[in-house]
């Protein structure tokens, strides 16, 4: 009945008045079609339109904006970007939870925030203040620090107890957890992770006389929860948990610096703004939209959507979605269901249970929710209305979507956000990243592997909130890149290190420095245009690349550059790259010591005059030995060149007899690794060598070997009865005939055998000899 309304687009008085009784959508998951009625039910009536057939309304700032245009969460478009306040930018970020290692997935939102956050300040002049939280109040940091104190405890006091008594408990532990597998659907992605922990146990279990602390490490996922079922209510102490969250939050800041990442102006942590939370979450209550249930407040759904309209802003198709909206509320939130007046309804404070950290409120000892911290700090630092809020894609719904309920419902603002701006997923490997797929990379590991810059430039090819893949190919790629640029700047340092002083410096500009020239204006116009449709970096990357290449093909064309033309090329490709952060800036502040004017000359253009006299002199030696046939002055001279100039951070590069050396000044680990890959690389091709001789001598021995045989009793075997006088068989072993065709093959056989018998008969008598 419904599907036939629903395909002729009709609405009774009936169902508008059902309609108007539910106070939230129902879950599609759980009531499919009950579901397609409220969507179709919402879609013809006008006071829900903007839930079916997009986001609620978003009111543009006032102003004209300077041409920067953002793709904004809210719209779902390009909008033009209007700061509140003249050039001044309020921007509240969404940091990390601290309870585990960063993880890529955490590089992918913090390097692409910070490359925008760069741009915004160093390209188009805004003042930003930018504000990142960290949550250390949160369930999973309440499980993962009491699981891991229990089972450090348990660690210590097994040594005292009895060995049977202990692995009596782990094996009650693990039957738990086989029973826990055991109700899990087969595509749940924990199952495969679980499986293979007990793929590892299982044989360490059956031991007869297994060694406690393997057993232990072992089962750990296991004993964790056993534990904390146990004895989890019992641990009371804060310092646990604030143990952990220190612990890892240390990590994610030695993270953000070897990714270069800069560090916010205002860090707000949630154990410092509890104060600031709980006056936050009384005012919503007094606004109407709060209420308090057994010692826990709970946001009003119902109220807001009957005064609003609308329970999302970004993802209003996810409204109703209760498996993620479960997931925003913790794990620790199981049982609390029955406390909400609505399905929908989150926790702004939850009452903490024994085993869980507390602080003092009018509701009793409880925390703040997951969602509520980020309103009230960011309403604490920045007042009632932020500029940019950003977030991982992940955080769209339910969490951004309730921290706009939430700030909205405590300032009566219409807006609260004016753009808000998401990353899109990483993939690995162009799958998901999974513990379970054995693909979960921390930033330590991939920096095993790749630079803070090669990842940075990774991230600059592909669109900041769009998808991006991590993968070996695509960090290859990287890397390339990085060379290609690196090139490029030595070639022009070498260069700008025979500029002369003066008049003479400037010469005539030809066609061909016309034709750079209008590359270099063309990249620039190109690259401001794709800064400012949405911070577009893959096309800014394609330009500066585009305009190096140009002046590799000027350079090819001309022998004696113009050198000021082709500085100036450098000069605006190092610049952009440094507001990307893939080149660091200096921080000095005030005047550099030792200088006279507004800069000083670098360590690096101070060496030039050194590097050049003694390539200039090296250049001579090594002609001179060259006339003279001195291989020793010539090794002398390539050990310079390999050897000792790496270790100073030079790069010797000779060209034809004749012409001068090219030298640059270098980073001396890339040169020292260059040096080391060299080395490897000629050990390998030694190593290589050296197998293929021994193969072949391996091959001469073994045919000689065979040659010891000769060809007249080859075949004087088991396999045959009779012989002609060559040694051919003419019976097999039952007396039949040999065929034709058969003694065919074994005369070619015996021809063979002949030469190789020769070829030994002929090594015999050069040993005699």
């Amino acid at each position: 009945w419904y599907q036939r309304r629903v395909r002729r687009g009709k609405r009774s008085e009936r169902d508008s008045a059902l309609f108007t009784r539910i106070d939230c959508p129902p879950c599609p998951k759980t009531f499919p079609h009950l579901s397609r009625w409220y969507r179709h039910i919402a879609a013809t009536t006008s006071s829900m339109t903007t839930v079916a057939k997009g986001q609620p309304q978003w009111t543009a700032p006032e102003g004209t904006g300077e041409g920067l245009r953002v793709y904004n969460s809210l719209t779902r478009r390009k909008d033009l970007f209007v700061p509140q306040r003249g050039r001044n930018v309020t921007w509240y970020n969404c940091g990390p939870t601290v309870y585990d290692a960063s993880h890529m997935g955490h590089a992918r939102s913090y390097i692409s925030f910070d490359i925008l956050r760069r741009i915004m300040t160093d390209y188009f002049g805004y003042n930003i203040l930018y504000v990142l939280n960290i949550t250390d109040i949160d369930d999973k940091i309440i499980l993962r620090a009491r699981t891991k104190y229990l089972l450090e405890n348990y660690r210590q006091e097994m040594k005292s107890r009895p060995k049977g008594e202990v692995l009596s408990e782990i094996k009650s532990a693990v039957d738990v957890f086989r029973g826990k597998m055991a109700d899990m659907s087969a595509d749940d992605p924990k199952l495969k992770m679980m499986q293979k922990v007990m793929g590892e146990l299982e044989p360490v279990l059956g031991q007869a006389d297994p060694d406690l602390d393997t057993l232990l490490t072992l089962s750990s996922m296991a004993m964790e929860n056993w534990l904390d079922a146990r004895l989890g209510a019992g641990v009371t102490d804060h310092s646990i948990f604030a143990a952990l969250t220190q612990h890892w939050e240390g990590a994610y800041w030695r993270d953000m610096s070897d990714l270069g990442v800069l560090p916010p102006d205002v860090l707000t942590r949630v154990t410092d703004y509890v104060p600031e939370i709980v006056s936050y979450v009384e005012k919503i209550i007094e606004n109407g939209y709060g209420y308090e249930s057994n010692g826990s407040v709970y946001f009003d759904s119902a109220a807001w959507r009957r005064d609003r309209g609308y329970l999302a802003k970004l993802k209003p198709e996810s409204v109703g979605d209760l498996d993620a909206l479960a997931d925003g509320e913790g794990k620790l939130a199981e049982g609390t269901g029955k406390e909400k007046r609505n399905q929908v309804d989150f926790a702004l404070w939850k009452r903490s249970k024994p085993g869980e950290p507390f602080w003092e409120s009018p509701w009793g000892r409880g925390r703040p929710g997951w969602h509520i911290e980020c309103s009230a700090m960011a309403d604490a630092i920045c007042g009632g209305k932020l500029d940019i809020h950003s977030g991982g894609e992940d955080l769209l719904f339910p969490h951004h979507d309730n921290e706009i309920l939430q700030a909205e419902s405590y300032s009566s603002s219409p807006q609260w956000v004016n753009y808000f701006i998401h990353t899109g997923h990483l993939s690995i490997e162009g799958c998901k990243m999974s513990k379970s797929l054995k693909n979960f990379i921390t930033i330590q590991d991939a920096l095993k592997k790749n630079t803070g810059r090669q990842l940075r430039l990774h991230f600059l090819s592909h669109s900041w909130h769009g998808g991006l893949d991590y993968s070996e190919s695509a960090m290859t790629e990287a890397v390339t890149t990085e060379k290609y640029f690196n090139d490029f700047f030595l070639l022009v340092k070498y260069h700008k290190s025979h500029l002369s002083e003066g008049i003479t410096s400037f010469e005539k500009f030809g066609d061909a420095e016309l034709t750079l020239a209008n590359s270099l204006q063309n990249c620039q116009l190109t690259v401001h245009s794709a800064l400012c449709d949405s911070f577009d970096t893959p096309t800014a990357m394609r330009s500066l690349k585009s305009v190096v290449s140009d002046s590799y093909t000027y350079l090819s064309a001309r022998k004696t550059p113009n050198i000021r033309l082709l500085v100036k090329v450098g000069v605006y490709v190092t610049d952009i790259l440094a507001v990307f952060g893939v080149i660091n800036k200096s921080e000095t502040i005030g005047f550099r010591s030792g200088s006279t004017g507004d800069s000083a000359a670098s360590t690096e253009e101070a060496a030039l005059p050194f590097v050049r006299c003694l390539s200039q002199f090296r250049d001579e030696v090594r002609g001179a030995a060259r006339e003279a046939k001195a291989a020793s002055i010539l090794q002398a001279c390539d050990n310079l060149r390999d050897t000792v100039l790496p270790e100073l951070g030079v790069r010797l590069e000779d060209r034809e007899p004749g012409e001068p050396a090219v030298f640059k000044i270098d980073d001396k680990e890339t040169l020292l690794r260059e040096k080391k890959q060299r080395e490897e690389e000629q050990v390998r091709k030694e190593k290589e060598k050296a197998e293929k001789a021994e193969a072949k001598a391996r091959a001469a021995r073994e045919k000689l070997e065979k040659g010891k045989t000769n060809p007249l009793e080859m075949f004087r075997t088991d396999q045959y009865s009779a012989w002609d006088e060559q040694g051919l068989p003419t019976l097999d072993k039952e007396g039949k005939p040999v065929t034709q065709s058969q003694q065919k093959k074994l005369k070619k056989l015996q021809a063979a055998q002949d030469k190789l018998h020769k070829a030994y008969l002929q090594h015999i008598s050069d040993i005699e000899i």
